[in-house]
């Protein structure tokens, strides 16, 4: 993706994908972890898969960046079945990095061939693990206790998105969970940094993501994925990823082309 966005705001969201972002004019302002950042012209945004954020122009002008999403499967595939790295820093000043990823970028959205995309994927991704950085370890009850809730909010999470459509309650969330619904409502808050609604609504958009890519019209997808309508659908979907459903799925297709 290739966009300028002047007063566009992002409401928080997450994706299920690493995002590598360059900014190359003006400035987005974002919150993520608890903070907010700033990623000028030059700098290089990272985040981890399902790590929620917003973003909203930190300058009159707006600001042009280029962003990719990798999926940590690929990633994997590209380090030989290595750990996947994390990233402690959402904005990062990395040359290397950054002339890696416009690289990239400019042979996935250039048309390249398959060899040469292969190529500039591993650039990138050797860019991005020779700057990733573990989190800092912590006590041992700590661990136990974010394990736990990291088991009871992907059992919601395997629910939800196994049964998007439905109108799940959090009552048979927290059943599924095996826990209550406030145990539950911490736990996935811990996870993944958005309540269960919201995870839901997350699990839906990806899921209607999908469907358009593969030329379900919006109004179907919508109805599918378990959207009022798709005016709802489109609300969301121009919220968390700053285009309609409609530019999408144009936007898949040439790239299936």
């Amino acid at each position: 993706m290739r966009a300028h966005f002047t007063r566009h705001v992002f409401r928080p969201h997450s994706h299920d994908a690493y995002l590598f972002g360059v900014t190359e004019s003006g400035a987005q302002r974002f919150r993520c972890r608890g903070a907010e950042h700033v990623s000028s012209a030059g700098m290089v945004m990272a985040l981890n898969a399902d790590e929620p954020h917003d973003g909203s122009a930190a300058v009159a002008p707006g600001f042009t960046y280029r962003m990719v999403h990798l999926g940590p499967e690929v990633v994997r595939e590209v380090l030989g079945g290595a750990a996947l790295p994390l990233f402690d820093r959402p904005v990062i000043d990395d040359p290397a990095l950054r002339r890696a990823l416009l690289r990239l970028h400019h042979a996935l959205a250039g048309g390249a061939g398959r060899l040469v995309r292969d190529e500039r994927l591993a650039e990138a991704v050797t860019a991005m693990v020779r700057g990733a950085a573990r989190r800092p370890g912590r006590p041992a009850h700590a661990v136990g206790q974010g394990r736990a809730a990291g088991a009871t909010a992907r059992r919601a999470r395997e629910l939800l998105t196994a049964e998007y459509a439905r109108d799940i309650g959090a009552d048979e969330l927290a059943e599924a969970a095996g826990c209550s619904r406030f145990a539950l409502y911490r736990a996935v808050r811990a996870t993944y940094g958005v309540s269960p609604s919201e995870l839901q609504r997350l699990v839906r958009l990806r899921a209607a993501r999908r469907m358009l890519a593969a030329g379900t019209p919006a109004a179907e997808a919508a109805t599918a994925c378990g959207f009022a309508d798709q005016s709802h659908l489109s609300r969301w979907f121009v919220r968390s990823y700053g285009i309609t459903p409609g530019a999408y799925a144009r936007a898949a297709g040439r790239a299936g082309e």
